[in-house]
């Protein structure tokens, strides 16, 4: 009977330590969201995108304003720097005790991406600069990125929430925060993608 109660206590606290997250590691409801938003923000680009002729692609409302070859340009340019600088803190130590100096939520984090009335000027290696030959090769890099993006968040036990990285603007945050804030950013640019749709003067063709 000694030995029946025993083996169901190291059963017991077996099953117990092996489902519980590590420090870090993603909930399941966080996995899901992230995955999610990446899937629906890949999904509302190709949407975007799709039948443009190369005249409605290098439109441009006026000189000062981005084309949308350049915003998918731009999109698929950040969607590696951003990713590659997420990858690299990862693999520093962790630093817990920078927690508390996160100071936006993961809400505020995405209206204040969104916010198109704030405006920002992106860092010179992401100014669209012709660096891909065309949209399709831009779109093609971003999504090889986005889907592997994605096949991490859905497996990764990395510890995320202990690793920081600061943001000019939206000043320090955990690694799943940036996660979600690179979704974000190619949804800011997707919607200015569609004000350029929008112009008047957009070509019909």
């Amino acid at each position: 009977m000694k030995k029946l109660l025993l083996f169901a206590f190291v059963l017991t606290a077996f099953v117990t330590t092996s489902f519980r997250l590590a420090p870090g590691t993603l909930s399941a409801d966080e996995r899901k969201f992230a995955i999610d938003y990446y899937q629906k923000t890949k999904d509302r680009l190709i949407k975007d995108l799709e039948g443009l002729s190369e005249a409605q692609l290098n439109f441009k409302a006026d000189p000062t304003r981005w084309s949308i070859y350049q915003c998918t340009e731009h999109i698929a340019l950040a969607e590696n720097m951003i990713w590659q600088w997420i990858q690299m803190t990862e693999k520093q130590p962790a630093t817990p005790e920078k927690r508390s100096e996160v100071k936006v939520t993961l809400d505020q984090l995405m209206k204040g991406t969104l916010d198109r009335t704030q405006k920002f000027k992106a860092p010179e290696m992401l100014q669209p600069e012709a660096k891909f030959p065309d949209t399709r090769a831009a779109f093609q890099a971003y999504q090889a990125r986005r889907d592997s993006t994605i096949e991490y968040i859905r497996t990764t036990q990395d510890d995320l929430k202990d690793h920081f990285i600061t943001h000019p603007a939206a000043g320090t945050m955990d690694l799943y925060q940036a996660l979600v804030m690179l979704a974000a950013h190619s949804e800011r640019h997707t919607m200015q993608i569609e004000e350029v749709k929008a112009d008047p003067n957009f070509p019909k063709h």
